[in-house]
């Protein structure tokens, strides 16, 4: 019976030529994009799954509102996971990581390489993730300082082996410059939170240890199995009360949770799950840029509706096509073969169908899936689709496809009654035109909506690129790592300031670009911080000329000046601040803070101005309270120069030179702010770019299908077209008559799509504090676009069909 079927599939394959392209060629378009999307949805979930005991592994984040600031982070206390260990049994262990020191320069030979993925870590790291050893041992490799464990592709590009445990890596430190390597580990795997290619120890870390109010670390507990994490959330007011509250005495006056609660604070601390980080949190110090699982939802259903749009298409050309085999299934009722037969073997054929588009399909995937890698910013291997999660998934999928886009066909042809279709009383393919037109309305109301979700994205990008952001973005050059140069760094500023096109100089670790350096305390109004009067503020350490090279506006008062001696206790503080202070005119007063190190000795600040507020946060975020200090320690991370881009390659140059007369042996590293900027957009950036890709595909799919039935229609009608033009019927007549069903359809898709489309856009643009308004004319354009590409589909037929000869078509009758 196999035999038969594949036989007699073949056959009907190889006389429609036409449409058995269009329907594998549609099909095989609609797998490869549930493929490609299949591989990004599971790439996406399995971030941090395969740690053994990932279920109860947990990072504990901390949401602080102080006044009038609200602040949600994924760091919390350096004490904190001891102090849980101890208290509560639940907790089996924990692990801390500290990343505020940011990069490290290793050296290689005479020269110093720059390090990112650096991070000090406890010892008890790789007993919470189990990240496999090649040599050396992990679990205790970092109980001494001085000691750290690097990853395979690190000791090879240092050492250009992994046989490296016992050797030494030196860093550019005053302090620890010698690291002895105790461990080498695999590389971590790209699906996880953290990207560290060098874990130093955590005792090499410089830092006042012991205050549970300060947040500087990421805190990781296991819990027990079994313990409820929404139950032992329930401890954290217990801990806040017992260790954070009297810790915060040193610098406010403060009894209670409860008497800083009542003022209108808040401090809540909740359990991540280390599974969820990617794509649930978005939170202040995350290691690496998260996900969202809003795209893993959107690319989820666009894939899904990429194949129901093939599965339309070839459900339409089945059933459209039922004239051609009505007369098939009439004989082969009369001989005797059941209902059940017929069925089977349209199933069969649309299955074998399936299988042919997805062996297509895999061969398409395979071809673009490096591309596809590149857009989408990942490492995806062809093999990731025979994996335990997505090889079931595979196997299914032909028989889950067939069925779907066979199944009406295999019932619809076979309920024709022989004795009607063999005398001729059947009015062939047109019993399903009501399915098929609701069918051509679904597939355009998805591609609308396609349509206006790219449109919107692509505006909202268009509207942060030229947004005013209280600064000037363009045309800055930032030299990076400039604290390398110890107190060359001014005499380098300088050389560079006196360079041709070269307008303004200024160094500081803090730039109004998200990777940039952060800092916030508490300050006050009033010389006695209480839980009434504190606000937590951004506070950034600057210098004379910060404000001017980056073209910020001092709208009252002034700007730090060489001529007041004063202004080492100065602030300039942003328009935010200074309605949270509440001073009509803020000059000349004073805020209050405790000291840095947080010995409790209060620091008096005066305002000597207030400069318009400026986007340093994305515009996800709305501006938050910020001041700016005089560099008083001449500290700066970066130096930071306004050009005239017309010099830029001569400056670059030049600027190099002068680096390596100050430090040779030490990496020049340079980049422009507005590169930093379009950086903090990365993710939208790449929805856009896969999502013009995707819908593009999808109208292609719809096309396809609609270039069939229009097709089918023409042959259909063409006696009736011949008919019209014997009689004086003009092509424009011929061509409007065939394309108006089709108009209507697609207005009908443009009805149900505006609203949802609507809907979908207004909460993706809800993530942002600054966003565009969504305008009627996106809704128009993508109901233009969708209403042109398919009257040029359907017209290229009916042009065709109203230009042939009449006596041709009507010869036969």
């Amino acid at each position: 019976m196999i035999r038969n079927f594949l036989k007699i599939a073949w056959r009907n394959l190889a006389r429609n030529k036409v449409y058995s392209i269009i329907n594998i060629t549609g099909l095989a378009i609609g797998l490869s994009c549930f493929l490609l999307i299949t591989l990004y949805v599971m790439d996406e979930l399995s971030y941090d799954s395969y740690y053994p005991n990932a279920k109860n592994i947990y990072r504990i984040n901390s949401d602080i509102h102080f006044g009038s600031s609200i602040q949600h982070t994924a760091q919390t206390s350096d004490v904190m996971g001891q102090l849980l260990k101890k208290d509560y049994p639940q907790v089996e262990s924990y692990t801390r990581i500290y990343t505020n020191d940011g990069y490290k320069l290793i050296r290689k030979g005479n020269d110093f390489i720059d390090e990112a993925k650096v991070a000090n870590v406890d010892s008890t790291f790789f007993d919470m993730f189990r990240l496999p050893a090649i040599a050396g041992d992990v679990q205790h490799g970092l109980d001494e300082p001085n000691t750290v464990i690097i990853t395979a592709s690190a000791a090879k590009k240092y050492f250009g082996t992994t046989d490296v445990v016992g050797k030494t890596i030196e860093i550019r430190s005053s302090k620890n410059p010698f690291y002895k390597i105790t461990a080498v580990i695999k590389d971590v795997p790209h699906n996880t939170h953290f990207n560290f290619n060098f874990f130093f120890s955590m005792k090499n870390v410089d830092y006042k240890w012991g205050q549970a109010s300060s947040h500087n670390f990421l805190t990781y507990i296991r819990l027990r199995p079994g313990t409820d994490p929404k139950a032992f959330e329930k401890n954290f007011d217990a801990y806040i009360e017992k260790y954070v509250v009297p810790d915060a005495k040193r610098f406010m006056s403060i009894n209670t949770i409860d008497e800083f609660r009542k003022a209108g604070n808040n401090l809540e601390y909740s359990l991540m799950p280390v599974t969820k980080i990617h794509l649930y949190s978005n939170r202040s110090f995350e290691i690496t840029p998260s996900g969202n699982i809003q795209y893993v939802y959107i690319f989820s259903a666009v894939a899904l509706f990429i194949l129901l749009i093939a599965c339309i298409n070839f459900m339409n050309l089945t059933t459209a096509r039922s004239a051609n085999r009505a007369k098939e299934v009439g004989i082969r009722k009369m001989l005797g073969t059941e209902r059940k037969g017929l069925i089977w073997q349209f199933l069969f054929e649309s299955t074998t169908m399936v299988f042919i588009s997805l062996a297509i399909a895999v061969a398409v995937v395979y071809g673009v899936l490096p591309s596809f890698n590149s857009v989408a910013d990942k490492q995806m291997n062809i093999t990731g689709l025979f994996s335990p999660y997505i090889l079931p998934i595979l196997i299914a999928l032909p028989f889950i496809v067939g069925l779907m886009a066979g199944s009406y066909p295999a019932f619809f042809l076979s309920s024709f009654k022989p004795v009607e279709v063999l005398k001729g009383r059947l009015k062939l393919g047109s019993k399903s035109g009501g399915l098929r037109s609701v069918l051509v309305v679904f597939q355009f109301a998805t591609s609308i909506i396609l349509i206006v979700g790219t449109i919107i994205i692509y505006d909202q990008l268009h509207y942060i690129q030229n947004k005013n952001l209280g600064y000037n973005k363009e045309e800055v050059l930032i030299v990076d790592k400039v604290y390398a140069l110890n107190n060359n760094k001014e005499a380098f500023k300088d050389e560079v300031l006196k360079m041709p096109g070269v307008i303004s100089a200024s160094i500081s670790s803090f730039l109004p670009v998200s990777d940039s350096w952060r800092n916030s305390h508490t300050f006050s109004r009033d010389a006695v911080l209480n839980a009434e009067n504190g606000i937590e503020i951004q506070n950034w350490k600057v210098d004379y000329d910060y404000i001017p090279t980056l073209g910020m506006q001092v709208i009252k008062g002034r700007n730090f000046s060489k001529d007041f001696g004063s202004d080492s206790s100065a602030v300039i503080i942003n328009e935010t601040t200074a309605k949270f202070l509440g001073y009509a005119d803020p000059i000349g007063k004073k805020i209050y803070s405790s000291d840095a190190d947080g010995y409790g000795n209060t620091l008096a600040y005066t305002i000597i101005g207030v400069v318009k507020n400026f986007n340093f946060e994305s515009l996800h975020q709305q501006v938050g309270p910020l001041c700016l200090m005089l560099n008083n320690n001449n500290y700066g991370g970066s130096a930071i120069f306004k050009v005239n881009s017309a010099h830029i390659q001569n400056l670059i140059a030049q600027a190099e030179t002068k680096w390596k007369s100050f430090a040779s042996g030490l990496p020049f590293s340079y980049r422009f702010l507005n590169e930093s900027f379009n950086q903090m957009y990365r993710e939208e950036q790449r929805v856009g770019k896969i999502a013009i890709i995707f819908s593009a595909l999808a109208i292609f799919i719809a096309c396809l299908g609609l270039f069939g039935l229009a097709t089918f229609i023409a042959e259909q009608r063409t006696k009736e077209i011949g008919i019209r033009k014997v009689l004086g019927a003009s092509v424009n007549s011929v061509v409007s008559m065939l394309g108006k069903d089709f108009i209507k359809l697609v207005a009908i898709a443009f009805v149900f799509a505006a609203p949802l489309a609507w809907w979908a856009m207004h909460n993706w643009l809800n993530n942002f504090a600054y966003r565009i308004n969504i305008e009627w004319w996106m809704f128009a354009a993508a109901g233009a676009i969708a209403l042109l590409i398919a009257l040029i589909t359907v017209s290229f037929q009916a042009i065709r069909a109203a230009l042939a000869n009449p006596v041709e078509s009507l010869r036969t009758e």
